[in-house]
């Protein structure tokens, strides 16, 4: 494999309003609106460029695809994950594991966001 093996991610929610505005706080970012208008289905893509290494992705509203629950986890980048994850609560989120170290990997911490889905954040210091 030449590439990281993650290329998009979307995470699925049931309300995108209080979604984005859980994402745009805790990362201190502004998403922004992607495809058509369709009352079944919204996508808002985080910041992003195909020269950036990682990958980007989107919140994704749909009917008939409930979130939370789910078996895939993906974990944001940050300088210092102690910094996001003091964000969550305030914007509706539940830290599940507080930040701990992962040895020469960094450190990590688990969290809910507002729609239930869990989401991690690593950080190397």
């Amino acid at each position: 494999m030449k590439e990281n093996p993650v290329g998009w991610f979307e995470i699925y929610v049931a309300d995108i309003k209080r979604a984005k505005n859980f994402y745009e706080n805790v990362f201190q970012t502004k998403l922004e609106k992607l495809g058509f208008d369709d009352p079944n289905f919204e996508m808002w893509s985080f910041p992003g460029a195909p020269t950036m290494g990682g990958a980007s992705g989107a919140l994704c509203r749909m009917k008939g695809i409930n979130p939370g629950h789910n078996s895939v986890l993906v974990y944001f980048s940050c300088v210092d994950c102690a910094i996001e994850e003091k964000r969550v609560q305030q914007f509706g989120g539940k830290v599940q594991k507080a930040k701990q170290s992962i040895g020469q990997y960094g450190f990590i911490s688990l969290v809910y966001d507002s729609e239930g889905n869990m989401i991690g954040l690593h950080s190397m210091k």
